[in-house]
């Protein structure tokens, strides 16, 4: 297929992995390839990338999209498995990892998986076709609390209460099965005077698809898993586009650098305090002006940046 967006932030993140030509890069969140492409154009033949998607579909349309190469490994599976995943192919360390978080251009392109709040399509949002949680069983099964908390806490949105209360209304006469019943029930239950900030339907199917493809609560733990697979110098670049994903890289990479926490009239460290590496983006990087003109993806988008001791 086409693609129709430019990776997020493409140049901020080959500045940020500072690249060596012959060295492992790990691309944890593969996509349409867009990252990975870039990274491939600047190894030599004794480079390698390695490239992990959990979507079956992404992967082909990826392997289609850097043909053109040799030295790629394409692994269907979850980046947040990444120790597991190096050691079955018998790499011990990398010397990059890049991980775009939240749905790719590729499955927003895709219209018939759910994961867009335009047109009419099944109600899907799985990244991994294969796993049994779908949007679907979300949105008919789950309590109006729990929906409600999911909505709030997930999508950042202040209508949530009254979004779950009419699904909940809506479901008591049929299954909730497409995309578009669902945008039109979201759009009742917000105020028309309030429907001023973008699509209406645009946070409640952010928080649905976070929870459906469980986004959020392993990141901390996949962002040490990533910095422990560094080499020395080695740098892991993480995308962001919700403030709770932020949150936790940016935790992730503060607890890797380590905080002396002696006395600040002490001449010396004396609690051990051990650092793995350093933080290279005292602020996360956003995207230019002219990029989130151009792709709206962009705006919420934040860059951090890890380098290994």
């Amino acid at each position: 297929m086409e693609f129709k967006h430019k990776p997020v932030m493409l140049e901020e993140c080959i500045k940020g992995l500072d690249i060596k030509p012959d060295g492992i890069y790990v691309d944890g969140t593969l996509g349409g390839a867009g990252h990975s492409k870039e990274i491939l154009k600047r190894l030599s033949k004794d480079g390698l990338l390695i490239g992990i998607d959990r979507d079956e579909d992404a992967l082909q349309a990826a392997k289609k999209n850097l043909e053109d190469f040799q030295n790629v490994k394409f692994i269907k599976d979850n980046h947040d498995n990444i120790k597991q995943i190096l050691e079955d192919i018998g790499i011990e360390k990398v010397d990059g990892i890049l991980l775009d978080l939240g749905v790719s251009s590729y499955q927003l392109d895709e219209r018939n998986r759910g994961f867009s709040y335009l047109g009419e399509n099944e109600l899907d949002m799985r990244m991994d076709k294969s796993q049994e949680l779908s949007a679907k069983e979300v949105v008919n099964t789950y309590t109006e609390e729990k929906l409600a908390n999911i909505i709030y806490e997930y999508g950042e949105e202040r209508f949530s209460r009254q979004i779950a209360k009419n699904i909940c209304e809506y479901r008591k006469k049929e299954e909730i099965q497409t995309t578009k019943q669902l945008v039109e029930i979201i759009e009742k239950s917000i105020p028309k005077s309030k429907q001023n900030d973008g699509h209406p339907a645009k946070r409640t199917f952010q928080a649905i698809r976070i929870e459906v493809n469980d986004e959020i609560k392993p990141l901390y733990n996949t962002i040490k898993a990533c910095i422990d697979c560094l080499k020395p110098q080695g740098r892991l670049c993480v995308i962001t586009f919700h403030s709770l994903e932020d949150r936790a890289v940016k935790n992730a990479m503060l607890d890797a650098k380590g905080k002396c926490t002696c006395p600040s009239d002490l001449p010396y460290c004396v609690c051990g305090a051990e650092t793995l590496g350093n933080i290279i983006t005292r602020k996360p990087i956003v995207a230019s002006k002219e990029e989130q003109e151009e792709n709206s993806r962009s705006k919420s988008a934040k860059l951090r940046i890890f380098e290994k001791k």
